[in-house]
């Protein structure tokens, strides 16, 4: 199943409202790497921004004035994203404005296209329950470089996304690999191992205490929930 990742901006927070999506992009992972292959348009909204998502995302209404509205390029994002797995942050949000537009113009909502909407957020939560986990922490929590979001952006937020959910599932592909068969070794090479001889150097009391430390620092950052 084809995996897209998936962001908009908007004139504001609610679109019943009337607020509309002001730019829209998915990008493609196919075997856990970003493809070329992905979809993005700057959208005429017909009305202005809010103060605050202006800020945001810095598209004013004169630079997207001479852009598509969503009906002129709604086919071509249904085309992309049909059947395809969607992951989105705080998906909600931006599922409820997708919603609308596409209800403005007489279209089906986007879950009738789309194989399944995961929501990121909500995996992140669960894995950092009482953390901050909003697409900046998690890129500084995976040693992800944010330096180019001074401002959001649809395109370059999916594609920020992508590389967060690669990092946080990173652990799935090491426990199939873990799974595999482990060579098979000849009879010669059993005897050779089992003749070396492999020294045990055993730890001094500092080197005890400085683990213990290193114990006790872990049980307090995991709240007493570390795993080993």
């Amino acid at each position: 199943m084809r995996q897209l990742f998936l962001d908009t901006e908007t004139t504001g927070l609610d679109p019943a409202s009337g607020h509309r999506i002001v730019e829209i992009a998915a990008v493609e992972v196919s075997n856990r790497h970003l493809t070329d292959h992905h979809f993005h348009f700057y959208l005429n909204p017909e009305r202005d921004s809010d103060e605050g998502a202006l800020k945001v995302h810095g598209l004013s209404r004169e630079f997207l004035r001479n852009k598509p509205k969503f009906r002129e390029i709604c086919n071509d994002f249904l085309a992309f994203i049909t059947d395809a797995e969607i992951f989105i942050h705080n998906a909600p949000f931006d599922v409820g404005f997708i919603n609308r537009e596409l209800e403005l113009i007489n279209c089906q909502p986007l879950q009738r296209y789309c194989k399944q909407i995961n929501d990121t957020l909500v995996m992140a939560k669960e894995l950092h329950p009482g953390k901050r986990n909003n697409l900046d922490a998690l890129c500084e929590r995976y040693y992800i470089d944010h330096t180019r979001r001074t401002l959001h952006g649809a395109l370059l937020d999916a594609e920020l996304l992508a590389e967060v959910y690669l990092a946080m599932t990173r652990g799935q592909k090491s426990l199939l690999i873990a799974l595999e068969s482990p060579p098979q070794l000849t009879e010669d090479e059993i005897a050779s191992i089992a003749g070396l001889a492999i020294p045990v150097r055993q730890a001094d009391e500092h080197e005890l205490e400085l683990h213990n430390q290193l114990l006790a620092r872990v049980a307090k950052e995991s709240g007493g929930n570390c795993l080993w």
